[in-house]
């Protein structure tokens, strides 16, 4: 029945035509049945008929035209003196398509030339006012209430129609727009996940290869003087490679769906001493600081994203700071959540880094602001992932070179209240 309807829905001009074809094959000859003698007579009903039941193959697809048609032939029809037929019945049919397909003002049109109409009718063909008695008044009124009653019925059937068919619109509308919505917030959620994966791969593959270039070009100079330097610069090589392997197929294991991979710990602050390890194998000197202690625990998320905050500084360092760098880390638990400081004393350094003040979050984020005229912060893909990973945990971000020499990194990440 669904299937039925819609496809009667769908095919309106047919259906409204085959009605109109039977209704013609039943009206006009019941009204030249009724139409007496004479050709005239004859003629006169066959096209009345026609140019009443005609028009209600358009009663829905073009409602006003129809209508027109309908009420110029019945009012000829009053003119001509044509008595009554079938085929009037053409008038209550359009006034309920009026009512429920055409706009409102033809409504409204229509119901009140159907409403005139009816007196017309009765007083012409049914109650001789000039001939009639008072006592026969009551007769008279009571036919056109009575065709006041069927126009009135008609018109109403009509626009509960139209009102039902604009509520069915409104819905169809709504879960359209509800559709595209789901389709826009489906788009975010893909380039967010997208966005995710893509600082995800930067850093473990960012990291284990300025690790491995690092000590491949280490062990190519310092073999030549020093064999036996060789198997632990491998060592180093093979341990970071594949350190790096098992985050890269654990991070393939979720985009896959696989559960056993998903469930995986991420890495976290308690991860920061095997990082460190990795890193001072490769050469790059670091010291690592942690002062405070945390009100509360960080988020998995949160400490992920301070581990590779970490990670990241420390890969910059290993690819720009140049020869005999080092570098500094240092955690402080402020009262409102932790702070991340990463700092070496590269190219440019003026003083040993060791002996240079503590870098906090909270203090670093003005004098780490850039300075008028001068390129902005996190323009490179790895600090922008940064800057991206510490906003999702409403954090700060500043990176800059430093005043004496080297460079800074400081993040601060909140704690997430509940």
């Amino acid at each position: 029945m669904h299937s039925l309807y819609d496809w009667f829905r769908r095919h309106r001009f047919a259906v409204d035509l085959v009605v109109m074809a039977v209704l013609w094959f039943v009206a006009v000859p019941l009204g030249l049945v009724n139409a007496g003698s004479g050709s005239g007579h004859l003629v006169g009903t066959f096209v009345f008929a026609t140019a009443l039941v005609v028009p209600l193959a358009w009663r829905r697809t073009r409602t006003v035209m129809a209508g027109a048609v309908i009420a110029a032939a019945a009012v000829l029809q009053w003119a001509l003196a044509v008595q009554p037929m079938p085929a009037d019945v053409a008038v209550p049919l359009v006034l309920y398509a009026l009512a429920a397909f055409a706009p409102r003002w033809a409504s409204l049109c229509g119901l009140a030339l159907a409403m005139l109409g009816a007196v017309m009718l009765v007083t012409r063909f049914f109650f001789n006012l000039t001939s009639t008695s008072l006592a026969s008044m009551p007769y008279g009124a009571v036919l056109i209430l009575t065709i006041w009653v069927l126009v009135l019925f008609s018109w109403t059937a009509g626009d509960l129609t139209r009102t039902k068919r604009l509520r069915e619109q409104a819905l169809e509308d709504r879960a359209h727009r509800l559709e595209i919505e789901a389709q826009h917030e489906r788009e975010l959620a893909a380039s967010d996940e997208r966005a995710h994966i893509a600082r995800e791969m930067h850093d473990i593959v960012a990291h284990s290869l300025s690790v491995i270039i690092t000590q491949a070009d280490g062990a190519r100079y310092a073999a030549a003087a020093d064999p036996d330097v060789a198997p632990a610069t491998l060592a180093t090589i093979a341990e970071t490679g594949r350190s790096s392997l098992q985050e890269m197929r654990r991070l393939l294991g979720v985009l896959r769906g696989g559960a056993d991979a998903s469930m995986r710990p991420l890495p976290g602050l308690a991860d920061l001493d095997g990082l460190l390890l990795g890193i001072r194998a490769a050469g790059l000197p670091v010291s690592c600081e942690t002062t405070g202690s945390a009100r509360r625990t960080l988020p998995p998320g949160a400490e992920l994203t301070a581990y590779r905050v970490v990670q990241e500084g420390l890969t910059n360092v290993m690819k720009h700071a140049g020869p005999n760098v080092t570098a500094a880390v240092q955690l402080h638990w402020a009262a409102r959540g932790l702070e991340v400081s990463v700092r070496d004393d590269g190219r440019g350094a003026s003083a040993s880094f060791a002996d240079a003040a503590p870098l906090p979050a909270h203090e670093a984020g003005p004098s780490l602001s850039p300075p008028r005229g001068s390129q902005p912060p996190l323009a490179g893909n790895g600090l922008r992932g940064m800057g991206e990973r510490v906003k999702l945990y409403d954090g700060t971000l500043h990176a800059k070179p430093l005043a004496g020499g080297g460079f800074g990194i400081a993040a601060f990440i909140p704690y997430s209240e509940t």
